[in-house]
């Protein structure tokens, strides 16, 4: 986006001069102090060719937490007729990030006057972060188009900048110094507004393994009350857990961090049968979330090592499944993580080996290990029916199906899960740019420069609720049209532990 098409809008002469400092071609508007010059400077407007529109300037701090020079950015602004929300606040946040600010975000309110005392103790009851008396006025201005709100603090929650000059006056050099230095993320923001298309891959989010998974925590702390203690992750999504935790379960590393005797759950990954023999030693009530397909290539482990097989297990070194399967059959199983490892294979009885594979990996890098295998091993046997699990290849080649037709690929899911990092080599093996986002907050806008298609996925561990999230922040940098490609329909529903199949009562 060129300068012209950011317009900035600053009330007074002095934040005007910080943002030109800071972004020296910019398009600024000076509206004006106060509720009345604010409202006659946005009726007045001319938007001439400006494609997004920010509001940028000081404030007083809400929250105690703030300090003078503190960067604020509005997730919304409140006033007297009503609350605007900026969805796209967040990207401005990653475009700050990117320039090593570190900001907050939260609703901003305006309001007439200036307020000290009581009144700022109330607005600060309704959870605002800042005050100013602009922003709701000036915001009029924008006519539809993108909006961002940037303001940076001068005095602190609990003083009256009128009664204290000198401190106002230090907290406005502040003020300028951070406004100056945050204004060029400003166009980085700006930048990434426009109309544009989104196709979201179908299917996509979670699958019923990870359903399972987690209406297993849920049902068990509705009916043994929390604390319920779940080793590891129930499921690889900071979004899950968090939820979780906020409902009484208590995630821990290892068994030993659970009192003796207390409810446990096994995560989706499953466990080792050392985790199954210390729970019962510690006399833990035990629930097993592992998600059957998981369960499945643990039965196969013990029976290729029952029969005398050397088992290659294909899968990612540390991974929680990786180590739960090994534990079946430590002396059986060698870890293979990529093609290149084949060369340092050596085994006693060629004629008797196998492989099985961790359920979330890519189909195709698979594919390429198998057959390596079988160049080396011609005897090799594999699973009775494919290990990698049905929602992973679904979700896979639902990625495949619309990766060539966009600009860029955002995929929800956390770090740590394996079958999202995947989507997004599955995007990149099919010349399609992709990134890895646990929600919106995770985009930066100058991914979207000149993406006009963005392809749009949820790892089976994230929830379709983030991607609706991602839609709307897309949505408030222009124009979106969503398109659905579904590939298949998924259908499949796994059954709950028997302990947690009857409803619960009150």
């Amino acid at each position: 986006m060129n300068r012209d098409g950011l317009l900035v809008l600053t009330p007074l002469a002095i934040e005007a001069r910080a943002v030109r400092s800071g972004l020296p071609e910019a398009r600024v508007v000076r509206g004006g102090m106060g509720r009345a010059k604010a409202a006659r400077a946005a009726a007045s407007l001319e938007l001439g060719s400006s494609r997004a529109v920010a509001i940028a300037g000081f404030c007083g701090a809400l929250d105690p937490s703030l300090r003078p020079g503190d960067v604020v950015v509005a997730t919304e602004v409140r006033g007297p007729d009503g609350v605007r929300k900026l969805p796209s606040s967040t990207m401005l946040l990653a475009a700050l990030a990117g320039r090593g600010i570190a900001a907050r975000s939260g609703p901003i309110v305006s309001v007439d006057h200036v307020v000290s005392g009581n009144e700022r103790l109330a607005l600060a009851d309704t959870g605002a972060l800042a005050v100013d008396m602009e922003s709701a006025w000036l915001a009029t201005a924008s006519d539809g188009r993108p909006l961002a709100v940037l303001r940076t603090v001068v005095d602190v929650a609990g003083r009256d900048l009128r009664t204290h000059p000198l401190a106002t006056a230090t907290g406005g050099v502040k003020a300028y110094r951070s406004l100056s230095r945050a204004a060029p993320a400003l166009e980085t923001w700006a930048a990434a507004a426009g109309p544009r298309r989104v196709l979201l891959a179908g299917p996509r989010s979670f699958c019923a393994g990870v359903e399972r998974a987690i209406e297993i925590v849920e049902r068990a702390l509705d009916r043994y009350g929390p604390p319920v203690f779940v080793r590891k992750q129930i499921v690889h999504n900071v979004h899950v857990v968090r939820d979780l935790e906020q409902r009484g379960a208590v995630f821990v590393d290892e068994l030993g961090e659970v009192p003796e005797g207390a409810l446990v759950v096994f995560s989706a990954h499953g466990v080792s049968p050392q985790v199954r023999d210390e729970a019962a030693e510690r006399t833990l009530r035990v629930i097993d979330a592992t998600c059957p397909l998981v369960t499945k290539v643990h039965a196969e482990a013990k029976r290729f090592a029952k029969a005398g097989y050397t088992i290659f297990l294909i899968g990612h070194d540390g991974h929680e499944e990786v180590e739960g399967t090994t534990g079946e059959a430590p002396e059986a199983i060698r870890l293979v993580e990529e093609h290149d490892d084949l060369e340092q294979l050596a085994i006693e009885n060629p004629g008797k080996v196998a492989y099985l594979t961790q359920t979330t990996l890519a189909v195709d890098e698979v594919n390429t290990v198998v057959e390596g295998l079988r160049g080396r091993f011609p005897s090799l046997s594999g699973p009775g029916s494919e290990d990698i699990c049905y929602a992973t290849q679904n979700r896979q080649d639902a990625v495949k199906a619309l990766a060539r037709e966009c600009d860029l690929l955002l995929v929800i899911g956390s770090e740590n899960s394996s079958n999202s990092q995947r989507l997004v080599e599955v995007a990149e093996r099919e010349g399609c740019r992709a990134r890895l986002v646990d929600d919106e907050t995770g985009i930066d806008p100058a991914w979207l420069v000149d993406a006009c298609t963005v392809g749009l996925t949820a790892g089976a561990s994230a929830a379709e609720v983030l991607v609706e999230r991602v839609i709307e922040a897309l949505g408030d940098l222009g124009p979106v049209e969503v398109e659905e490609r579904q590939v298949i329909t998924e259908s499949m529903r796994f059954t709950l532990p028997v302990e947690l199949r009857s409803d619960v009562r009150g």
